[in-house]
């Protein structure tokens, strides 16, 4: 009798354990399942298939749009289409792509939709036949302007703004720009980077900006982001997405530089950054918005001159001084 109690005892001590053991299992079997279905950026956008989908997604869009752009910061996409096919001069100064006449369009992620911007340089006459195939295409405008004064031939710079699926987007942006002449195919030149010498002394420009700059071709270009954040729409809008004032400098020989590009300022700075620009033998080309719901509110400014780099870069940074930037840039 006694034997068989303790057989039974036993027997129940061993089915206990194996009920404790199977749910264990269970339980961790549940927390490793839910844990993997779980959002995985930092952001809380769910990237369905993970970080490879991703980049095959951006691929896609791309392929949509008849070139691949690259990962800039703020997880934005960007494509550029610098219009290399057109000669513009202004004060006899031929311009590069890189100076004034780079189309872009970028790419951002909020949560289950796309939030696309772009800026299109286009000719006079490819402004009507483009902006109504973007209208068709669902891609709404939100400026149509200068950028300089006395350019032979006119250029004309369209500001687009959508929202919803990239890969559609994409091909909408694609087919109208398929009615100007902007060149898809990637275009020769001198690489982007590097410490190569293009006729002024960029190191002493990084000095007297307070700013680090970068070589493109043969242009060597700023940009410097405001301290505070942007949104548009509810969207907070990355510096990368055109943001950033963009300071450009192209040789023109003698340690003369050509300089354009957009200062972005609150009301508040649009006079004192005139005035500093002014005081300094800089020519303000254009004043404009370049969103229409964006906070705080925003004005692009753009400029122009053709001088001493150095000269000019000490009236830059005084203008630079007149703004909200972001600290972390300047040296």
């Amino acid at each position: 009798m006694m034997k068989e109690r303790s057989e039974r005892h036993f027997v129940g001590r061993c089915a206990r354990r194996l009920v404790s053991t199977a749910s264990a299992f269970l339980l961790t079997t549940v927390f490793v399942l839910v844990a993997c279905s779980a959002p995985e950026n930092q952001n809380g956008q769910a990237n369905a298939g993970g970080g490879q989908a991703g980049a095959t997604d951006w691929k896609a869009v791309g392929q949509a749009l008849g070139k691949e752009g690259s990962m800039q910061p703020g997880d934005v996409y960007k494509v550029s289409l610098p219009r290399g096919d057109l000669q513009v001069t202004v004060g006899g100064v031929t311009i590069k792509p890189a100076l004034a006449l780079g189309s872009w369009v970028a790419f951002k992620k909020m949560g289950d939709t796309t939030m696309v911007m772009g800026d299109l340089v286009l000719t006079e006459d490819e402004v009507s036949p483009v902006l109504t195939k973007l209208q068709e295409g669902g891609v709404e405008q939100t400026a149509l302007h200068n950028h300089v004064l006395r350019e032979s031939p006119r250029v004309m710079y369209m500001h687009i703004h959508a929202t919803g699926d990239a890969v559609k987007i994409a091909k909408a942006i694609h087919d109208a720009l398929g009615l100007s002449k902007t060149p898809f195919a990637a275009q020769s030149g001198a690489p982007a980077g590097g410490d190569q010498n293009i006729g002024i002394d960029t190191k002493q420009l990084d000095q007297l900006m307070g700013q680090s700059g970068k070589v493109n071709g043969v242009v060597y270009q700023f940009s410097v982001p405001r301290a505070e954040a942007v949104s548009d729409g509810g969207m907070e809008v990355p510096p990368s997405m055109g943001l950033a004032t963009a300071i450009n400098f192209q040789p023109t020989g003698a340690g003369k530089a050509a300089i354009t590009g957009d200062f972005v300022l609150t009301a508040s700075e649009v006079n004192p950054v005139i005035k500093a620009l002014r005081d300094n033998g800089i020519e303000v080309t254009a004043l404009h918005s370049h969103m229409l719901t964006e906070t705080p509110r925003l004005f692009f400014m753009h400029f122009w001159a053709n001088d001493d780099a150095q000269k000019l870069a000490r009236g830059l940074r005084a203008a630079l001084d007149k703004m909200n930037i972001a600290k972390s840039q300047a040296k």
